[in-house]
């Protein structure tokens, strides 16, 4: 199922199967969430992105009971779990540790937590090869942790976090303790083990490229307060704010100086004096304020002769650097702010191409955002 039809099957389920209305955190007097609220989707895998200290982790704790909101209340599936305890939500945790136990194996990991369910022996040894089959260990029940690869231990216990069938998942940086190949991979892991489930999983990272993978909704957090929530197209293609902008993906940002405002879109005028219309504006504008006008450098088509009908900017090639599958031009075209492109393999502007040399730079309208602020 690709993402289109997992939204379209949002649509027709509960919207707010977890609901945080408000919630605000404070430590010592200081925020660290303020006044946050998200509705996610029975069935969504959510994440929640940003840096570090930006309060992404504290409202997952927050979720699974282990800090109480300073103000604010908490939701899932209809029901109030702002003051309830940890151990009676429908919710589990896997932590970043992954916190197996060393002396145990894999299958008594497993089924450490399903000891005080009302269960036979019998159907918590099922549940077992049930989890276990669904992480792909089937043959390695046995073995202890410390046998296993680290992407082996991630799905153990990411097998004992299922194993209860929680109704909402939290994962902490699930993925941090991998090397980059393993925890690409992986990534695709979790999103079918998720799919498979059904179950609601709201995963925190401070990788955009592993919240664009795993995620179907993403919220950017920044300062303790969510910039942005949408899917990952909608966030690369329509940032709300600058920091957005730089978090989801890469862009050139252009200072200029507003010179009118229509709108939700302005006329601004860069550096070099180029002036240009129609651009949609993020902030609050006023004539004369200061701008900044983001490209994406994929969306930059870089050519040797003008192009009339589209913006441009002329510009010298400052650096040269082939990337395999593209190629990452530098072009110095306005004063204190080189231009990255990306331009894909095998474009004849490519040949023979060289540092010094004349260019331009073009873009459709519609793909550059001016932010207010400079």
């Amino acid at each position: 199922m690709n993402q289109a039809q997992k939204q379209a099957a949002f649509q027709n389920t509960q919207s707010d199967f977890v609901r945080i209305d408000d919630v605000t955190k404070t430590f010592a007097g200081l925020p660290a969430v303020r006044n946050v609220s998200i509705d996610i989707a029975k069935g969504e895998l959510f994440a929640l992105l940003g840096g570090s200290g930006c309060g992404k982790t504290t409202l997952l704790r927050m979720l699974a009971g282990f800090e109480t909101p300073t103000s604010g209340r908490i939701f899932v599936d209809g029901k109030d779990m702002t003051d309830v305890p940890p151990y009676e939500r429908p919710i589990n945790m896997m932590f970043q540790s992954y916190a197996l136990f060393p002396h145990m194996s894999v299958e008594k990991n497993v089924a450490y937590g399903l000891k005080h369910e009302k269960m036979t022996d019998a159907q918590r040894k099922d549940r077992v090869r049930e989890m276990l089959s669904l992480v792909q260990l089937s043959d390695l029940g046995h073995r202890k942790p410390h046998q296993l690869s680290g992407g082996q231990r991630q799905r153990v216990a990411l097998a004992r976090s299922l194993a209860k069938h929680p109704k909402v998942l939290l994962l902490d940086e699930p993925l941090g303790a991998l090397d980059k190949k393993l925890r690409e991979h992986t990534q695709f892991e979790i999103a079918n083990i998720q799919y498979k489930t059904g179950i609601t999983f709201v995963v925190v990272t401070h990788d955009q490229e592993e919240a664009l993978r795993l995620s179907d909704r993403i919220a950017v957090f920044s300062k303790g307060v969510i910039d942005q929530i949408g899917t990952g197209p909608e966030l690369y293609a329509n940032p709300a704010t600058r920091f957005v902008a730089e978090f989801i993906g890469d862009s050139n940002f252009l200072n200029g100086e507003i010179i009118s405002v229509d709108g939700n879109r302005v006329e601004l005028k860069l550096g070099n004096g180029a002036h240009f219309g129609g651009v949609p504006i993020h902030g609050k504008a006023r004539n004369g304020a200061p701008v900044s006008l983001m490209l994406r450098p994929e969306r930059i088509d870089l050519t040797r002769t003008p192009q009339s009908n589209r913006p441009s900017i002329a510009g010298k090639v400052k650096d040269i650097t082939f990337l395999g599958n593209n190629t990452h031009v530098l072009v110095d075209g306005v004063a204190n702010d080189p231009i990255a492109v990306r331009v894909p393999f095998g474009n004849p502007e490519l040949q023979g191409l060289s540092m010094g040399d004349d260019v331009m730079l073009h873009w459709k309208p519609e793909t550059a955002h001016a932010f207010c602020g400079g």
